[in-house]
């Protein structure tokens, strides 16, 4: 009931309305409720970001790394980088399911035929950028709030978990707890704490064992963010 038409067996419904920036919205039905849903932004306008999930040598094609784009576009003919290995070449076809696509875009997962790069170059976490606008670099460390979750025992300087960012899974060292921070209120509550604990969110210089492709979460949310957990 109520699904596409308006019900009379529901006398005690009087529809529903949303306020927002967007444009109002309102109505009775799933299906007005449906169309009111605003599609979600697609960050096309950013730099291109599209970190790898896998490479695969394919007979007669070469080297077709295929991931996620997560900003920005991918082109045939874009000179695209790999961070942090910093290799460059440039993308021959872009395909998805199948076929052939004269752009992908953010959402899109899709395989892309690189030149005169071998299989052995390239690996998953991994991220491509193009070449000449704002391409994405390996950073040695970088600083990053942490919030533990869960944690038997406290967590001081030279702890190292694994971290998972976007693809990327590797070892990465708390070189320093530079503050403790309130969750809410993002204040500093304790300056270079000695340790953190389960429930503690802190500010944490962080260093991975090889240089791993970060971005700030303002920039690029979906490779600013992370999980850490024990080896």
């Amino acid at each position: 009931d109520n699904m596409l038409e308006a019900s009379t067996n529901m006398p005690w419904f009087k529809g529903w309305k949303i306020e927002r920036k967007e444009g109002n919205a309102e109505g009775t039905t799933l299906i007005d409720a449906l169309d009111a849903i605003l599609p979600p932004s697609r960050p096309t306008e950013k730099p291109l970001r599209l970190p790898l999930q896998d490479v695969y040598k394919i007979g007669g094609i070469g080297t077709v790394p295929v991931g996620r784009v997560e900003t920005g576009v991918l082109k045939p003919g874009t000179v695209v980088v790999f961070a942090p290995a910093n290799i460059t070449t440039e993308v021959k076809s872009v395909e998805m399911h199948h076929e052939a696509l004269t752009e992908a875009v953010p959402g899109d997962n899709v395989g892309f035929n690189v030149k005169n790069v071998s299989v052995k170059e390239l690996r998953r976490g991994y991220v491509a950028g193009d070449s000449k606008a704002n391409p994405p670099k390996g950073a040695a460390d970088f600083t990053a709030q942490v919030i533990v979750l869960n944690h038997p025992g406290s967590i001081s300087n030279g702890y190292t978990p694994v971290l998972d960012c976007h693809t990327a899974h590797i070892a990465c060292k708390f070189a320093e707890i530079k503050e403790k921070v309130d969750r809410r209120s993002g204040k500093t509550t304790e300056e270079n704490p000695k340790f953190i604990k389960s429930g503690d969110a802190a500010i944490v210089n962080l260093v991975p064992s090889k240089p791993l492709c970060v971005e700030s979460f303002q920039e690029f949310p979906p490779l600013g963010r992370f999980a850490v957990r024990d080896m």
